[in-house]
């Protein structure tokens, strides 16, 4: 028989059946479809997350200051610890698997105003590559550079929403704001930008100045002194390395304020990289349940070709056997069923891969909320549902194949005679 007949052969077996196949196709495409749209939402959950979580830094580490639980030097448990100037050279020297530790200095009751406009707007300042380290974009202009910090001039970054107050319908680039009447050229916008979290209030209403200027013009309020800054920040140089990097943070301070360096509370840090991966746990542990959940569907779906192929079987039992009487060997038999069961497969997997596709498409046009980043299909997610498939139709196909290759054409006569 030649490979033509015997796909024709096969093709009206599966239409004479068409309900039956028709169904048995649906439990297939439905379980192809259920794998990659599950598993396509698990990674928007994961990617939209890590992309909001990326607004207030990314891999960033906030060191604040707190106070002694453990005893260490001879000096008592309880002790108020708090960061000043010679730290941060201290911890940059020390803390080899660090990219970046740099100091920042708030105010909140700082009076800020234009020449159209008031508000009170926290200000913050910092060392230039806060801008890298907190993911703050520019929107107009620039932000300030170490230039600015060294000789510590009064230029000051405004965050988006702090712009528009103080300049309704105006460009702030080159115009004063003054803060507490000191005045300070506006050489920056910052974009605007969604934010989640925070630890001291939404970027889009901050003023952000140079550390020389902000030192110089709004330094730490008693009881701390002119030396002292609110937080450290800091970035290791990979992920990998930022426990090392934590801890030799926590190791330099401790030398320089005389605290035991696995002492939490004397110098809490709000991790944000350990943050990132416990949530990425948790996202993958998410999207391979629901993925388990279509691979099972997926496989009560080659259930239905197995049955479906075994009552072909039951069904052509005489057609089998007169097919081996007159000399069809096994092998031919075999061939036919197996093929007949792939097609079910092909078919119905190819459907349904072009169904999953197609729907995170059209999901993906549609507006997403925060922290989703919409249904992304991963090629790993395609290949397993092409692995699993082709494992499916073998498994499916080979047992009802081997029966019907197996019937005795003499019991097969008999059986339909009587039947």
């Amino acid at each position: 028989m030649v490979l033509s007949d015997l796909i024709g052969d096969v093709l009206r077996t599966l239409w004479s059946h068409k309900l039956r196949t028709f169904l048995t196709m649906f439990g297939i495409a439905w379980g192809i479809v259920s794998i990659v749209l599950m598993v396509a939402a698990g990674e928007g959950l994961r990617k939209g997350q890590e992309e909001q979580a990326q607004t207030l830094g990314k891999d960033v580490m906030i060191v604040f200051h707190g106070r002694t639980s453990l005893q260490a030097g001879g000096t008592r448990a309880g002790r108020a610890v708090h960061w000043e100037d010679p730290d941060v050279a201290a911890v940059q020297a020390e803390a080899v698997d660090c990219e970046y530790a740099i100091p920042e200095l708030e105010q909140e009751d700082v009076r800020a105003h234009s020449n159209f406009n008031n508000a009170a707007f926290l200000v913050a300042g910092s060392q230039p590559p806060f801008q890298e380290i907190r993911s703050i974009g520019v929107g107009q202009g620039r932000f300030y550079d170490w230039d600015d910090t060294r000789e510590g001039r009064r230029v000051a970054f405004l965050g988006s929403d702090a712009a528009k107050q103080l300049f309704p319908g105006r460009n702030p680039v080159g115009e004063n704001v003054y803060l507490n009447d000191f005045p300070y050229v506006v050489i920056g916008v910052m974009l605007k930008k969604k934010q989640d979290s925070s630890y001291d209030g939404w970027d889009v209403n901050k003023i952000f100045i140079p550390f020389g200027a902000m030192r110089r013009d709004f330094p730490d309020k008693p009881p701390e002194t002119a030396t002292t800054f609110d937080q450290l920040l800091v970035t290791p140089k990979s992920v990998e390395k930022h426990e090392a990097c934590k801890h030799e943070v926590r190791t330099a301070l401790g030398r320089m304020h005389n605290f035991d360096p696995h002492d939490k509370e004397a110098c809490p840090i709000w991790d944000t990289v350990q943050e990132a991966q416990a949530f990425r746990q948790m996202t993958d542990g998410m999207k391979y349940f629901l993925g388990a959940v279509g691979i099972v569907t997926l496989l009560l779906g080659g259930l239905g070709v197995m049955n479906v192929m075994m009552v072909a079987v039951r069904e052509r039992t005489r057609e089998i056997g007169v097919r081996k009487a007159l000399g069809a060997p096994a092998h031919t038999i075999l061939r036919q069923f197996f093929l007949e069961a792939l097609v079910i497969a092909v078919f119905s997997g190819g459907i349904g891969l072009g169904v999953a596709y197609g729907m995170c498409a059209l999901v993906n046009l549609l507006p997403m909320p925060d922290f989703f980043a919409g249904l992304l299909p991963t090629w790993k997610s395609g290949l397993l549902s092409c692995g699993l498939l082709g494992a499916t139709a073998v498994l499916s196909a080979l047992y009802p194949a081997r029966k019907a290759a197996s019937v005795d054409p003499i019991q097969a006569l008999r059986f339909e005679a009587g039947g």
